[in-house]
């Protein structure tokens, strides 16, 4: 063995040793084994407390029971047709682009979420949209602090129970889209006088940029911020490759033309 040879395998030990002694310094192990017992007491609290959380919670099995008695309680059509693409991709891409994919809940978005409430910078969370399904079925779309919690539990029993176009279906049945227009149906009918399946991008987009504040957006009242929020819409269709840079241009340049602000929100529209 040469002397370099020799010089490494002694540096070599010498390093394994220091580290050992690291770690095997006074009060090293109390605290690894301290922080190991703390963890896991979190995650039992945690499992305990998820566990009591879905069963203090209602089933979502009568989810599309709740949506037919909201929606003949506003009048408004529910016959079970399909949301048309346009609208569907452009609510997905603006309030839930992992919805196709995630278990009702984005974990990311939870922890983005509790960020926001202990006031972490730039931390901000949203809901998915079973979330806010939850919100309008089982607490008449209140949300206190308590019901934030209970829409986590609700929000996988509702995808456990219902398909992603199901879920996609009573939301946009029982959305409000303001200026008393209740589900896609008379959203459409009240703004552009069309049925659902009329909907192009850029009138989908605009509904769809509605239903987050539709005060705040209201196209007749703030033709402005209703024109700032459907140019997000459009851009997250595009970010998500829904639709080309080109398309999402032409949409934001064509003109809404909306019906009369006075007329009924009626579904005598539809098609």
């Amino acid at each position: 063995m040469s002397v370099r040879q020799g010089q490494r395998g002694r540096h070599d030990r010498s390093t394994r040793t220091a580290v050992t002694r690291a770690f095997a310094a006074p009060g090293r192990g109390r605290w690894l084994r301290r922080c190991l017992v703390a963890v896991l007491a979190v995650a039992v609290v945690v499992g305990a407390a998820t566990g009591l959380l879905l069963a203090a919670t209602p089933s979502a099995a009568d989810a599309e029971v709740r949506t037919h008695r909201l929606a003949a309680s506003r009048g408004v059509l529910d016959d079970g047709a399909p949301v048309p693409s346009t609208f569907a991709t452009a609510l997905i891409a603006t309030e839930d682009s992992r919805f196709l994919d995630d278990p009702g809940i984005d974990l990311r978005g939870v922890l983005r979420a509790a960020g926001e409430g202990l006031g972490v910078p730039g931390a901000a969370g949203g809901a998915t949209l079973e979330q806010q399904l939850a919100k309008l079925l089982y607490f008449d779309g209140q949300r206190t602090t308590v019901d934030q919690v209970e829409e986590v539990a609700l929000a996988p029993k509702l995808d456990a129970a219902w398909s992603k176009p199901e879920i996609l279906q009573m939301y946009a049945v029982t959305a409000y889209f303001g200026h008393d227009a209740y589900g896609l149906d008379a959203a459409s009918c009240r703004y552009f006088g069309v049925p659902p399946a009329a909907l192009d991008w850029d009138r989908a987009s605009l509904l769809a940029g509605l239903v987050q504040a539709p005060t705040d957006y209201d196209p007749y009242l703030h033709p402005d911020l209703a024109r700032a929020r459907q140019a997000h819409v459009l851009d997250r269709l595009v970010a998500t490759g829904a639709i080309t840079r080109e398309r999402a241009d032409a949409a934001r340049a064509a003109p809404w033309n909306l019906r009369d602000p006075g007329g009924s929100a009626s579904t005598v529209c539809r098609g």
